[in-house]
């Protein structure tokens, strides 16, 4: 039962991770598509990829510590789970996180933030 479950919950984190790839790749593609400026290169460097970085960076810890349960009840041994209220709110973080990258990599696709053209 608990290998299904990781599984299933390995999958499904799986494809978000592809989602959000796809969506940080897209809107560096429209960043790098604007003229490369001063601006244009804060925009293509900050913005989403910072939040994805803190995204990453949250989740190492949980990660970690998972693969080691997971090592652990494969052993047949009980894993200390005391962090697991820890890594529930860091997932909601990364949550929160993941619709702020939206947001701004959309609001950079539509050229949200971009100096405004000279007539």
């Amino acid at each position: 039962m608990h290998s299904a479950l990781g599984r299933w919950l390995f999958a499904a984190v799986h494809l978000l991770a592809l989602g959000i790839g796809l969506g940080s790749v897209w809107a560096r593609g429209r960043a790098l598509g604007q003229p490369l400026d001063d601006a244009g290169l804060r925009r293509v460097f900050a913005a989403e990829m910072g939040l994805l970085g803190l995204i990453l960076l949250l989740e190492l810890g949980p990660m970690i510590s998972l693969i080691r349960w997971r090592a652990t009840v494969a052993h047949g041994r009980t894993p200390d789970t005391r962090a697991a209220v820890r890594f529930a709110r860091i997932s909601a973080l990364q949550a929160v996180l993941v619709v702020l990258m939206v947001l701004a990599a959309t609001a950079m696709a539509r050229g949200y933030g971009a100096p405004a053209s000279a007539p």
